[in-house]
């Protein structure tokens, strides 16, 4: 099997030669797995490690983003971010918020709202040819598209947007519609300039804590429901499936997500019993598809390489024959063994254990760095 045949195969649960597999690491996780293998670039790391799935995205052409003095880098929202260090990884946090304190809608400055014609997607389409000739699942967008508490937060404030989510404030709708209409446009446009050679547009939202919901039933179908129902379906109307990452526990929120149209359920944070892989394949395994799921709070970050191998081989005596998307249930995070992110693939069956000469001779890019363009 092709990647793509293995992924639209487990989609259909259909069977497989092998689980399809999706990789996550952080920029730090990826050297040294790179480095544990002689590898010079992230495209040999996902061809060595058994990743079925690329990404397509158009380029950037609209206005400069700044540097800023201390470092800094502008979003597209006006936002700034710089690089912050947490116990041995670094992660990009904002540092500037342009809609923070804003209360009244007349002293919004929707100058910071982008377009989807910053971007020129007129390559999108041979990316996904590209794609597809190598026998690979091709998806668009990011975990941090649409993202509507987490994105606007980030050009708000956490504790303001909750806040925003029980007083239906107006600005907030605001931010929440030019939001909605950029990434809804955005991803409409691939999937025209794809012509056909899209299979998953990703998007994202953390409805969960680590114990349970964010935000009441109420206020998602109040706010967030008739925007993620329009762009299933919109997406559907392409023939695609959608993908949409959730951080936390969301298994309360799956059965209206199912309902608006949702496929795959990215990435499977498995902190609670009711979000365990075996409770949710029990529950929604005959309707939705799961992504992820190898806990990288505790086997992938603390345990052995026995007990990465034995929470691999569950999930696949629960997932024989399709339904699950084997991977971290985030990014892999810095200072977790490397021996138990190769034990994770080794076990599924996808590593490449003895590398072959041109493996050395793939060109790729050395992402050095957080692709930026997965925050905003």
């Amino acid at each position: 099997m092709t990647s793509r045949e293995r992924v639209l195969s487990c989609c259909e649960r259909k069977g497989f030669d092998r689980i399809p597999i999706k990789h996550e690491g952080t920029p730090e996780v990826n050297q040294q797995i790179k480095k544990y293998f002689g590898l010079k670039n992230d495209e040999q790391m996902f061809t060595v490690l058994g990743d079925d799935f690329r990404y397509v995205e158009p380029g950037y052409i609209g206005p400069e983003l700044k540097t800023f003095p201390d470092g800094s880098v502008e979003g597209y929202f006006g936002e700034h971010y710089i690089y912050k260090e947490f116990d041995g990884g670094k992660y990009l946090e904002s540092v500037y918020q342009p809609f923070k304190g804003v209360l009244e809608l007349q002293d919004l400055d929707r100058s910071h709202f982008p377009t989807a014609d910053w971007f020129d997607y007129s390559t999108i389409r041979a990316q996904a040819e590209g794609i597809r000739e190598r026998g690979l699942a091709v998806c668009a967008g990011s975990a941090g598209d649409l993202d509507f508490i987490n994105g606007i937060s980030r050009a708000r404030g956490m504790e303001q947007v909750l806040i925003d989510l029980f007083d239906d404030n107006e600005v907030f709708l605001e931010i929440m519609r030019a939001r909605f209409e950029f990434y809804y446009t955005m991803h409409e446009r691939i999937l025209q300039a794809a012509d056909g050679g899209i299979d998953f547009m990703h998007v994202g939202e953390d409805l969960g804590n680590q114990l349970t919901q964010m935000i009441s039933f109420d206020i998602f179908d109040r706010h967030f429901a008739p925007k993620y129902g329009a762009y299933f379906d919109m997406v559907h109307s392409y023939g695609v499936r959608t993908m949409m990452h959730m951080c936390g526990t969301v298994w309360s929120f799956l059965p209206r997500l199912i309902e608006l149209g949702l496929d795959v359920y990215d990435v499977v944070q498995p902190t609670t019993p009711e979000n365990d892989i075996a409770a949710l394949a029990e529950n929604f395994g005959d309707k939705l598809i799961f992504q992820g799921s190898m806990d990288v709070q505790k086997e992938i970050a603390f345990g052995t390489v026995e007990d990465v191998e034995r929470e691999v081989k569950r999930r696949l005596d629960l997932f024989p024959r399709g339904g699950l998307i084997l991977g971290p249930s985030h990014a892999i995070q810095a200072k977790s063994p490397i021996e138990n992110a190769v034990a994770l693939y080794k076990t599924a069956g996808s590593l490449m254990e003895n590398i072959p000469s041109w493996v050395f001779q793939i060109e790729g890019v050395n992402e050095a760095g957080i692709n930026m363009s997965k925050l905003f």
